[in-house]
C-alpha cells in the first residue's frame, strides 16, 4: 500500500474531473452506437447493437498507453529521472524497473476488465443510459468490502453510511428503471447483468491499486497499457470466436455495418478517444488517491450523463 494516506490536491482534483467529463462522453457515445443503424452483411438496414465491438475498441484504445508509457520512460532515462517522479507525485516511492512476471500478472485486471465490460454493454441494451451509470455506481459499494476485508483497509464508521446509502440508491434505481421508456427486453436481466459488472469491475479497481502501491511499483501507463494489451488479446481470440459460434455476435457482420456507415465511424472515433482518456485519467485517479475514489469517480458521472440528456433532449431533439 502507499506509504502514506492519498490527499486531493488540485492537480488530483483536475485529473478527477477531467476522467468525469471523458467518462460521460463513454457512456452517450457508447448508448449512441447501439441506437445507430447501417446496412450489414445481409443487405438490409439493422441496428448496430455489437456491444462486444465496443468492449474490443475499448481495449484498442488502451493499447495505445503503451508507446506513450515506453516513450516517456525513455525520456526519463535521458533526463536521468526514474518513473513517475516529474509530475511531482512523492507520495509514493519512486518506480523501478518491471520484471517479465509483471507484464503477465497484469493480465488479471485485464480479464477483470474483459469481463466486467462485456456484462456491462450487454447490460446497457436493456436499460437507459442514465441508469445504466448509476447502477455503474454499484462498484463503490464493491471497492469498500475489498479494502475492509481484503486489502486490510479500514473504513471509518461515516464510510459505511455512505456505503449504506449507495445501496439504498442501487435499489431506488433498479424499481424505477422497470419503467424506463428506453429499455429494450427485460430491464431486470439488464440490471442483474450491470450489477455483475460493477462487482467485477471493483475487484479490477483494488487488483489495480495493488499493482501501483509499492509493492509492486507499477506505473500508471504501463497498468492500463497492458491491460488493454491482454483484453484486446482475449477479445479477438477468444471472446469473439466464441460469440460468433454461439450466434450472439458476428465480427464479419459488424465489419460491414461499421464500413456502410460514416456516421458510426465518426461516433465510434469519439468513443475511441473519450474511452482512452478516460482510462488513462481513471487510472490516474487510482495511483494519486486510491481504488474507492475510482469508484466514487462512477457515482459522479450519472450528474453528468443526466444533465446532458437533458440538454439533447430540450435543446437539440
Amino acid at each position: 500500500m502507499a506509504a502514506s494516506e492519498p490527499t486531493c490536491g488540485l492537480a488530483a482534483l483536475l485529473v478527477f474531473l477531467g476522467a468525469l467529463v471523458a467518462g460521460t462522453a463513454c457512456s452517450l457515445c457508447s448508448k449512441v452506437l447501439l441506437s445507430m443503424r447501417s446496412v450489414g452483411s445481409s443487405g438490409e438496414e439493422q441496428s448496430f447493437q455489437n456491444p462486444l465491438f465496443q468492449t474490443w475498441g475499448m481495449f484498442l484504445g488502451m493499447v495505445i498507453a503503451l508507446p506513450v508509457h515506453f516513450a516517456r520512460e525513455a525520456m526519463a532515462r535521458r533526463r536521468s529521472r526514474v518513473g513517475y517522479d516529474a509530475i511531482g507525485l512523492d507520495r509514493r516511492p519512486s518506480f523501478k524497473e518491471m520484471p517479465r512476471s509483471t507484464y503477465l500478472l497484469l493480465a488479471a485486471p485485464a480479464l477483470f476488465d474483459v469481463v466486467a465490460t462485456a456484462l456491462c454493454m450487454f447490460g446497457l441494451t436493456r436499460v437507459a443510459v442514465s441508469v445504466y451509470q448509476m447502477l455503474r455506481g454499484a462498484a463503490i459499494v464493491f471497492v469498500a468490502i475489498l479494502k475492509h476485508f481484503v486489502l486490510k483497509n479500514k473504513l471509518a464508521k461515516y464510510m459505511w453510511v455512505g456505503v449504506a446509502l449507495n445501496v439504498v440508491a442501487i435499489i431506488l434505481v433498479g424499481v424505477t428503471a422497470q419503467s424506463s421508456d428506453d429499455a429494450s427486453g427485460d430491464p431486470l436481466v439488464g440490471i442483474a447483468l450491470i450489477l455483475a459488472g460493477a462487482f467485477v469491475q471493483s475487484l479490477q479497481y483494488a487488483f489495480e491499486e495493488k499493482v501501483m502501491s509499492s509493492d509492486v511499483g507499477a506505473p500508471p501507463l504501463l497498468v492500463i497499457g497492458m491491460e488493454g494489451f491482454w483484453g484486446l488479446f482475449v477479445c479477438t481470440f477468444v471472446l469473439y470466436p466464441a460469440a460468433y459460434a454461439a450466434g450472439i455476435e458476428d465480427p464479419y457482420d459488424t465489419w460491414v455495418m461499421f464500413r456502410n456507415s460514416e456516421d458510426i465511424q465518426k461516433m465510434f472515433l469519439l468513443y475511441f478517444v473519450a474511452i482512452f482518456s478516460y482510462n488513462l485519467l481513471a487510472v490516474l485517479v487510482t495511483y494519486m488517491l486510491d481504488s474507492v475514489w475510482h469508484a466514487i469517480l462512477d457515482n459522479f458521472r450519472p450528474i453528468l450523463v443526466w444533465g446532458v440528456d437533458l440538454a439533447l433532449f430540450y435543446v437539440v431533439t
